[in-house]
């Protein structure tokens, strides 16, 4: 049993890998401004924005860290890559540390969603780099899986309106978007599973952000 910590737990992405980690026997520690919903003996949940540095609980022995808390036009900045750093250098960066994964986006490679957005999550590639070196020592790893689009609650007003799906899959080469389980399984992978690759970015988006768009005559 290893102490995981994972930042928004209560719903999509973050709950999803929260409940992987339980399943395979894992301590979780989850943090979120909304209250909890995972009803697991091993699980314990934190109702905090984590922008509140002073409000940060006092959390030993951190094993691997999961920065997954993000928002889209709401302070993205603050919240998506400013108080990922907080968090990260409060619980990460110790002797203890084994993995630490960000959640960043496929849009931090192409740029091609709302500006902040676009921006915060482009940090987190920096960052993460940054990061991977200086945890080399204890022999830990830092690496950002960065999804495309994912079926979650909150992208319920595209993946319902008929066009506009259409118009995504047709930016989509594999035409789906990946689940929460998908998801979750990577994170598992890259923090559990992987003990060597670091300071990576990887894309696990469907192929969308290699999509060309080559229009020619038949």
């Amino acid at each position: 049993m290893m102490k995981i910590l994972i930042t928004g737990t209560a719903q999509g992405i973050g709950r999803g890998i929260a409940e992987k980690f339980l399943s395979n026997g894992h301590e979780v520690i989850g943090f979120d401004r909304q209250a909890g919903t995972i009803d697991n003996e091993n699980y314990t949940h934190y109702t905090v924005d984590i922008r509140d540095r002073d409000k940060l609980p006092e959390i030993d022995g951190t094993e691997i860290l999961i920065n997954n808390a993000g928002t889209q036009n709401e302070d993205d900045i603050d919240i998506n890559l400013k108080a990922l750093i907080y968090i990260t250098e409060k619980y990460g960066v110790q002797n203890k540390i084994k993995s630490i994964l960000n959640i960043g986006s496929a849009s931090a490679h192409t740029g091609s969603e709302f500006p902040e957005y676009c921006a915060s999550k482009g940090g987190i590639l920096a960052y993460t780099k940054n990061v991977a070196m200086r945890i080399a020592p204890y022999g830990a790893v830092c690496n950002s899986l960065d999804p495309g689009g994912v079926i979650t609650p909150l992208n319920e007003c595209v993946i319902n309106d008929p066009e506009l799906w259409s118009q995504i899959m047709d930016e989509t080469p594999l035409k789906r978007w990946a689940t929460v389980e998908e998801i979750a399984d990577w994170a598992y992978f890259l923090t559990v599973t992987n003990s060597f690759c670091t300071g990576q970015s990887i894309l696990v988006d469907g192929g969308e952000s290699i999509n060309y768009n080559f229009v020619w005559k038949d």
